[in-house]
């Protein structure tokens, strides 16, 4: 079996695809990539399908090597990435030649790498993803120094010729989120949706793939009651009895008991999935549908 082999794991490098939606009834969160459009295109990049799994990398610090010429494609994050002492191209589907050493560094802009490699990750799916999900503790455990990552059969589809990929890296500066109102907007005050809407926010270090964290004023609630646990999903922004904002990501609990101010959009997931701890943060109203 072809296999890829961590020489150095990483802080947090997991093995993850597109999640297994649709089993909250069960118990089960979605998980998968939390940059679910950067995984996607890293396996456009190498020929695999757009669910294939590969590896999302926490910060970098991170290596591998093959002993066969690989096709492999980096995208989310920006930093030094060599292999064999030459640059890596971030958006890009490059040949990692045979005994080359493909090493991450230090992400410069965003916090999650991600690696594509043509045939994609082969680990054992649990419940019809390969994704872990760390706060159910199921899928592939992270990666650990000097393990081999089975990779699966060479894909039908051909590198795809592109030269250009336009996707910028990530900001460094204040990142702009969407949201519309959550279903107990009316717990909560009007002076604090206009703070959440306009008070300088900060990213928490406290975050995870669990939740993001925000920092900034509290949030006052204008219902003190108990409120019985509901269903939540990704970017449901709960406040905790302190006031505080949370969003939820992709690993989060499916049901919880704190008040749902909010809930970013969608499509601002995979943007938040790039922020760094202590980077600023504002949410503006979402428009149209």
């Amino acid at each position: 079996m072809s296999s890829l082999v961590a020489v150095q794991a990483g802080p947090n490098t997991l093995v993850q695809d597109l999640g297994r939606p649709g089993l909250a009834h069960l118990g089960v969160g979605s998980a998968g990539a939390m940059d679910r459009a950067a995984l996607a295109l890293a396996n456009r990049l190498v020929g695999n399908a757009p669910d294939a799994a590969g590896l999302e990398i926490l910060f970098g610090n991170a290596s591998f090597a093959r002993d066969a010429d690989t096709w492999i494609a980096a995208t989310g994050a920006w930093g030094s990435v060599t292999a064999g002492g030459r640059a890596i191209p971030p958006n890009t589907a490059t040949l990692l030649a045979a005994g080359e050493t493909l090493l991450f560094g230090q992400a410069a802009n965003g916090i999650r790498y991600y690696l594509a490699v043509r045939g994609g990750i082969d680990a054992p799916p649990v419940l019809g993803s390969r994704s872990r999900d760390t706060l159910a503790g199921i899928g592939p455990a992270p990666l650990v120094d000097g393990q081999s990552i089975p990779i699966g059969p060479e894909p039908e589809a051909p590198i795809p010729p592109v030269d250009l990929v336009p996707v910028d890296a990530p900001t460094t500066g204040e990142v702009t989120l969407e949201l519309r109102p959550g279903p107990r907007r009316d717990w909560f005050t009007e002076e604090a949706w206009d703070v959440l809407m306009s008070a300088n926010l900060r990213v928490s270090p406290r975050s995870d793939r669990s939740g993001i964290r925000i920092e900034g004023p509290a949030l006052k609630r204008s219902n003190a009651g108990e409120l019985p646990s509901e269903g939540m999903l990704p970017g449901a922004i709960q406040v905790s009895p302190d006031g505080a904002p949370t969003i939820l990501a992709v690993d989060h609990p499916v049901t919880g008991g704190y008040p749902v101010i909010a809930v970013i959009t969608d499509e601002s997931l995979d943007a938040l999935s790039q922020v760094r701890p202590g980077q600023p943060i504002r949410f503006r109203l979402a428009t149209g549908r």
